[in-house]
């Protein structure tokens, strides 16, 4: 969390300091917070579907965006071969394939990698806006290692 002196902290609901104005005010994923310090995560039940932090709900989202369009992209040939065969086995003019031959064999893989830079650079936004640094961490012992959700460690 960046310190802002011009205004005086407050607590939410879990017993977390947060500054109580500007546009710079961003909460790191968790931390120790009263909520996450006493949280035994192997034993926790955890919804998936609704994110405690705002680091995890914002992965979240990049995760399903990610998810919708490899579905696109992996089975929409298989699905619009089903719905209009006509158009994608139509022979294409380039070595005379089925057109649905290069939406699969080309396409899918191209998208992949595509889409595996876009989640890259995407995560990367994310770390940076909450001030994950994973350059930081070192080979040394425990108190060494700098905490990958951007908390203190204990």
């Amino acid at each position: 969390m960046i310190d802002d002196d011009s205004s005086e902290p407050t607590s939410d609901s879990y017993g977390a300091e947060t500054g109580t104005g500007g546009s710079h005010d961003v909460e790191t994923d968790g931390g120790v917070t009263a909520r996450h310090e006493t949280t035994d995560y192997l034993d926790a039940e955890i919804n998936l579907l609704s994110p405690s932090t705002p680091y995890m709900r914002e992965h979240q989202r990049i995760v399903w965006t990610g998810f919708i369009v490899w579905s696109f992209t992996t089975f929409g040939p298989i699905t619009a071969t089903r719905i209009a065969p006509d158009l994608m086995t139509a022979q294409m003019p380039i070595l005379g394939f089925p057109f649905h031959y290069f939406a699969i064999a080309i396409g899918g893989p191209t998208s992949a990698l595509l889409l595996s830079v876009w989640y890259a650079r995407q995560r990367d936004k994310l770390d940076a806006k909450y001030g994950i640094d994973h350059s930081a961490v070192e080979s040394g012992g425990r108190e060494d290692a700098t905490v990958a959700d951007g908390g203190a460690t204990e």
